[in-house]
């Protein structure tokens, strides 16, 4: 007889970026939420040139406020027709003063802060934009998370 506790899922943490790769990883971790009867957060993790540009004043606040809730409105879209709660947060992924600052580290600290059960995050994407800078995190992610990790 086996005494282990079943698997349980509460919290499926889907960090983003924007892109279409991201966007699948979603659909993913809805999929996981569906049927673990559980919930997804999606963090998603501004870029380096993002977080750059605001703090130089050449990025607008209000612009990245518009560009990531447009994102999360599409994911939310996702969730709903799954009937799966959907929360999310935005971060920083890097940092001008704390080197170790990166988004593999944001992944993980923000894993911990909302308890979450399992990972769903998207692999190295094939396409090469500034927006995407989750490519570096999963690896790390992969290598460190104390939860679970699904890489698509």
């Amino acid at each position: 007889m086996d005494d282990s506790e079943p698997f349980t899922v509460d919290t499926v943490l889907a960090p983003v970026d924007g892109s279409d790769e991201s966007a699948t990883a979603v659909e993913y971790a809805v999929a996981v939420a569906d049927r673990y009867d559980a919930t997804v957060h999606a963090l998603y993790v501004l870029g380096r040139g993002v977080v750059r540009g605001l703090d130089a004043g050449t990025v607008e606040d209000t612009d990245v406020a518009e560009h990531t809730q447009g994102f999360f409105d599409d994911i939310g879209r996702i969730a709903d027709e799954a009937d799966v709660p959907l929360a999310t947060s935005v971060d920083d992924g890097f940092s001008q003063t704390r080197k170790t600052r990166h988004p593999g580290n944001v992944v993980l600290d923000t894993a911990d802060d909302i308890d979450a059960d399992f990972i769903v995050l998207p692999r190295e994407p094939v396409t090469e934009t500034e927006a995407e800078v989750l490519e570096k995190a999963a690896e790390y992610v992969l290598s460190y998370a104390s939860q679970p990790v699904l890489s698509v």
